[in-house]
């Protein structure tokens, strides 16, 4: 047991943890265990909403397929574009697949009319290093290039994800940054999995006892992804906390729980993308362990967390929309 002092959790989350299987840290065979349980269907996911599933497969550089799923409000106009989210899931970059926490955006799909795509990146050891962040940038630059016909407006295309999809979701920004392309409007990113390191007083606090995302897990899903690389050869795209230059980034949002793991290097890359003279909206939530409200929508906390979120993404579809009317 660690003897670190550290926040506590949230009591009513703490309660409904108490419920949950929690692990201290993973390993090859637990990620097998993991892997083999079976995921909730689409079709069981998009049940009772008003969605259009569409499935396309974006080829990758080496050949592989990505897997992309389009989802659009059944009663959109299509005489309008829309703004679109491109949704990354969580997993620790060695488990989920695409439909992985997709009542997130989807909340956003039913309240603002945004298109939803959601990207099936490749998951470590399979595939590691830079692999993941090439699929969502592969997947990212047809839906821009094909923005028409997914009847997506091209100046309001917001990436956003959880945990390891936050991670991605951040190196994306930087990696359509140095190319150029494609055009990103904001990042929304959800305790975000940011920095491989693992130097941060939180990712010691958070150590040595079962947890939901803990520092051995979190070394154990780094290692695996990493594939035996140097801390030299560690790319920002995959570990973003290691850029340098953070500047001419869209605006951000990130938010994380003051009782988990990547506490301090959410709040360290706010501060980066600060310091090179960018915006972004932090919120740590008081009590909030990794993904509390991914995993308890309906907790206050969670309430709290979703509808700041969704505030902030509304003020920033609006934003683009105005802006975007002004440079035509």
């Amino acid at each position: 047991m660690t003897s670190m002092p550290r926040p506590a959790v949230d009591p009513e989350l703490h309660a409904l943890l108490a419920g949950m299987p929690l692990v201290e840290r993973m390993d090859e065979q637990i990620l097998a265990q993991l892997r083999a349980l079976p995921s909730p269907s689409p079709d069981s996911l998009l049940a009772g909403r008003r969605v259009v599933r569409r499935e396309v497969d974006v080829p990758a550089e080496d050949g592989a397929a990505v897997r992309l799923s389009v989802l659009h409000p059944a009663d959109r106009d299509p005489g309008v574009p829309a703004p679109c989210v491109y949704w990354m899931h969580g997993g620790g970059m060695v488990l989920g697949d695409r439909f992985g926490q997709i009542d997130i955006p989807l909340e956003w799909l039913e309240r603002f009319g945004v298109v939803v795509v959601t990207v099936e990146y490749r998951l470590a050891p399979e595939a590691t290093g830079t692999a993941a962040v090439e699929d969502c940038h592969r997947g990212l630059a047809w839906v821009a290039a094909h923005a028409g016909e997914l009847g997506v407006d091209p100046g309001r295309i917001v990436v956003a994800g959880i945990s390891a999809g936050g991670g991605l979701a951040a190196g994306l920004c930087l990696l359509a940054r140095d190319r150029g392309t494609p055009a990103i409007a904001a990042q929304l990113l959800i305790c975000p999995m940011l920095d491989h390191r693992n130097v941060t007083i939180s990712s010691r606090q958070y150590s040595g006892e079962p947890g939901v995302w803990t520092r051995e897990t979190n070394e154990f899903a780094w290692r695996t992804l990493l594939g035996g690389r140097d801390d030299g050869e560690v790319s920002p795209y995959v570990s973003p906390a290691r850029a340098t230059d953070l500047s001419g980034l869209p605006t951000a949002y990130v938010d994380t729980g003051s009782a988990e793991v990547f506490r301090d290097e959410d709040v360290a890359y706010a501060s980066a993308i600060w310091a090179a003279g960018g915006q972004a909206e932090l919120h740590v939530w008081a009590g909030g362990p990794h993904g509390f409200d991914a995993q308890f929508p309906q907790a206050q906390l969670s309430v709290t967390a979703r509808r700041t979120r969704g505030e902030w993404l509304g003020r920033v579809l609006r934003g683009a929309a105005v802006g975007g009317a002004a440079g035509r």
